[in-house]
């Protein structure tokens, strides 16, 4: 089995979005609501049976080829773990405004309360801006008791949720882990990479004014006392969910904190003649430059900025070569998860 190209798989948001991906991917863009691009997914939208899975270039869907040879995909350790079972969603993101403040279940919330085998820790990392004082937002800076929490969501006091919230400055290359029931916020004119549990739940703080139906879509069909109890209100170190900085003199660089392991990994494939990507299932996700992705045995694939790969454990341990800066997105760790 080789790497595959994956063609693009957009979709449509109540957020406005899908021109720096359709830029990135260098394709038409599919209209000014589909701000997501899922890649490699076998994960659907939430409520829906289909949409958000991925189609092979020969027009298979990945669960099910997948699911056909979970070895080849995904190798016998993690086969052996999760099946056919991925653990991971990667996402091309573009915020063509501001995101409203929301926040994800962690797994126990999702299995008590929304019968899903995950909750939703994700992670970003930015490929591009467009504003000069671009930012995220994520975490309270002070511990906020539940009667407060109840008042700004029931009266959708805006500048109090967010302005509760850590504010995080970013820059092309910046990485931020968001672990589940965090509540955060993704500033206008960013376009990221994000790695997350494979699932589609978030609970919406906020919602008037940003094209949300009703309260039902903003709590994921829950009552809001129940909902906010996925909430973590305690404060939280902005510091300690940026990914480490690196210099990009190494080829193979970490891009997300040790307290990523558990959920998912990544790295950056920096500049340099020849990049090594380790033996295993990966996400790769081309962001500057061009070149060649050569597995260990078989042709080279050529590739390019904004092409996604799919990576499966049976090609072996693959290499990068030219001119060009990639984005490994990987499962949890096995020794981690097992310990979950």
């Amino acid at each position: 089995m080789r790497p595959i190209l994956l063609p693009p798989n957009g979709i449509p948001r109540f957020y406005l979005g899908g021109p720096a991906i359709a830029a990135l991917r260098g394709t038409d863009p599919p209209g000014e609501r589909v701000p997501e691009d899922w890649v490699g997914s076998t994960t659907t939208v939430f409520g829906d049976d289909e949409l958000g899975l991925s189609r092979l270039p020969d027009g298979r869907l990945l669960r099910e080829a997948a699911a056909a040879d979970p070895f080849a995909f995904f190798g016998p350790e993690h086969a052996a773990r999760l099946g056919a079972d991925p653990g991971l969603l990667v996402k091309l993101l573009d915020a063509g405004e501001r995101l409203p403040v929301h926040v994800h279940p962690d797994d126990a919330f999702a299995r008590d309360a929304l019968r899903s085998p995950y909750g939703k820790t994700e992670a970003w990392i930015v490929v591009a801006t467009t504003r000069d004082d671009a930012s995220v937002a994520a975490g309270f800076r002070e511990d906020v008791d539940r009667a407060t929490l109840e008042r700004w969501v029931s009266e959708q006091d805006h500048d109090a949720l967010l302005g509760a919230l850590n504010p995080m400055p970013v820059a092309a290359g910046d990485a931020i882990f968001v672990p589940a029931g965090t509540p955060h916020a993704i500033g206008e004119g960013l376009l990221i990479v994000e790695l997350q549990q494979p699932s589609d739940m978030s609970v919406l703080l906020e919602w008037e004014g940003f094209g949300i139906a009703d309260e039902a879509e903003a709590t994921l069909g829950l009552d809001w006392e129940v909902a906010l109890g996925c909430v973590e209100r305690a404060a939280r170190d902005a510091d300690a969910l940026r990914g480490p900085c690196p210099d990009g003199a190494e080829p193979v660089a970490r891009l997300l904190p040790e307290a990523a392991d558990p959920f998912f990994r990544a790295d950056r494939l920096a500049p340099a003649p020849i990049a090594a990507l380790d033996r295993g299932f990966a996400i790769l996700v081309v962001t500057e430059g061009e070149g060649a992705l050569l597995p260990e045995s078989g042709e080279p694939l050529a590739v390019r900025r904004g092409d996604a790969v799919l990576v499966p454990w049976a090609a072996g341990a693959c290499h990068l070569a030219g001119d060009l800066v990639a984005l490994a997105c990987r499962p949890p760790a096995g020794p981690e998860r097992a310990a979950r």
